[in-house]
């Protein structure tokens, strides 16, 4: 494993307060904020960059909202993980190798351990659904990011479910949408383990207890977003923050289900899953539409969702809420850096020493698109770059575009990254299409009335972007040099 220098940070708070050590990285506002699309709205502006409607700010700070109108309790976070600076800060790692380091710790895994109930920090304050004046929708601050919005959405809720023949679980986190005063609804994109563990339920018509821990340590956060065949099914992710930690994570006993939760999360939510029942996502709304997704679209209201029946909510004392904005940077690093961590595997795996690192683009919300740097050192390396490519798809499945670059292009940098299609590249000879395979189900041009050779929703064509000089030509493809020297004896300031 790599050398980590941040280990004190176990949680939410201790997260703070690293980010309030760093000049720039985080930002509080007193002034009273509705969660209803106004605190987005806000934050919009302030740093939630990724695909996000311009203007946005890239790069821009975290924000705690410390007055929330309606819940004086709580404060409500957002844009932790809204840079890869930030996020090599809280995991205390460069933030051009946080692939390598997640790739690492997926290969030396520490499982999570159960701490006992009296000392959970979650587990401070107690409302139980069975209580006269329990309701979500006044208990918890979920906000909506647009007025359009079919609800209130919980969106880091790190969810967390048990397979209920083999005792296997999962985290991973998804789309939460309250509709009741005690229920959720629950998309499960196609092949999620937890989805697997609901169905298996449901078919013997059992319902599936379940956990979702808002506002946990952000090496949760990055884990819980690995995905098959990276993290196949049974395999736990918080064994991937163990990890990261260099430490287990502590879990705790559930107060009304037998299931686990996040020792040390501001705020658990306590339900099942219900066999057989569904329900439509906007019922409240009618808008048509769900919450804007990593895209950079809102999502359509989903016309049958299965429904979490909450029994609990348990929080820490003056509890912090944390949220996200859906095509956001968060997003991008949280589904990007375990996507660069799974193509970095694979390939490397096949091919050592051919690609030398990954960046999956913030264009594609951290999913759709990814830039591999590729080693050409002798000639018999020629067209490894492509089968590389070939293996990031397997690696990802979700992938839907890679473009390969040479050595000495900055993969982070998007100028470099054109140059090098402007001056390394030609469309004819360049351009691979893999034609018909299944993608993401949010991508919205995957319809037959977008493109004649999709001949049903949810297909694609991959495409693989060659921006590599043949090696018989790299003589000839050599950037200038420049005389190198030291600008801090001439600015002493300058970074």
């Amino acid at each position: 494993m790599p050398e980590q220098n941040n280990t004190e940070v176990h949680d939410l708070r201790s997260a703070i307060e690293c980010l309030r050590a760093i000049p720039g990285q985080l930002v509080e506002t007193d002034t009273e904020v509705d969660p209803d699309s106004e605190l987005a709205g806000v934050y919009r502006h302030v740093g939630a960059g990724g695909t996000v409607r311009r203007p946005t700010r890239k790069g821009g700070p975290a924000m705690i909202f410390n007055n929330v109108k309606g819940f004086s309790d709580y404060r409500v976070a957002i844009g932790m993980l809204g840079s890869r600076e930030r996020v090599g800060a809280l995991l205390g790692y460069d933030p051009r190798r946080l692939g390598f380091l997640l790739k690492d710790s997926v290969r030396n895994p520490i499982a999570p351990i159960t701490t006992q109930t009296e000392n959970a920090p979650c587990q401070e304050v107690v409302h139980r659904a069975d209580d006269l004046d329990f309701d979500l929708r006044t208990l918890l601050p979920a906000p909506t990011n647009t007025p359009e919005d079919a609800g209130p959405y919980v969106t880091m809720g790190m969810c967390y479910a048990s397979d209920p023949e083999s005792g296997e679980s999962d985290i991973t986190i998804h789309r939460l949408c309250v509709q009741s005063r005690d229920e959720l609804s629950m998309w499960l994109t196609p092949g999620r383990h937890i989805d697997a563990f609901r169905q298996k339920a449901e078919a013997a018509g059992k319902s599936l207890p379940i956990s979702i821990s808002i506002g946990v340590d952000p090496a949760i956060e990055m884990a819980a977003c690995f995905e098959p065949p990276t993290t196949p099914l049974g395999f736990d992710e918080l064994s991937i923050a163990g990890a990261l930690r260099q430490r287990p994570v502590e879990l705790v006993e559930c107060l009304t289900i037998r299931e686990r939760a996040i020792a040390h999360a501001e705020v658990v939510i306590e339900g099942e899953l219900l066999p057989g029942v569904r329900v439509r996502e906007d019922q409240n709304t009618d808008t048509g539409k769900a919450m804007p997704e990593f895209p950079g679209y809102t999502g359509e209201a989903k016309a049958e969702l299965p429904v979490i029946k909450v029994k609990a909510i348990t929080h820490r004392r003056n509890p912090i809420l944390q949220t996200t904005i859906g095509p956001g940077e968060e997003h991008v690093n949280m589904a990007g850096v375990p996507t660069e961590a799974s193509i970095l595997d694979m390939v490397g795996r096949a091919m050592p020493g051919v690609l030398l690192n990954v960046f999956a683009h913030s264009a594609g919300g951290g999913k759709f698109l990814a830039i591999l740097q590729i080693n050409k050192a002798r000639a018999v390396d020629e067209g490894r770059q492509r089968q590389a490519a070939l293996l990031a798809f397997s690696a990802f499945p979700e992938l839907k575009t890679v473009v390969l670059v040479d050595e000495d292009v900055d993969i982070f940098d998007s100028d470099d990254v054109l140059w090098a299609m402007q001056t390394r590249y030609q469309g004819d000879v360049d351009t691979i299409f893999i034609p018909g395979v299944r993608c993401h189900p949010l991508d919205p041009s995957q319809t037959p009335e977008f493109s004649p050779s999709i001949r049903e929703v949810g297909t694609s064509c991959k495409t693989i972007f060659d921006c590599t000089v043949p090696f018989r030509l790299k003589s000839q493809f050599k950037r200038s040099v420049f005389r190198e020297v030291e600008v801090a004896r001439f600015l002493p300031d300058f970074k």
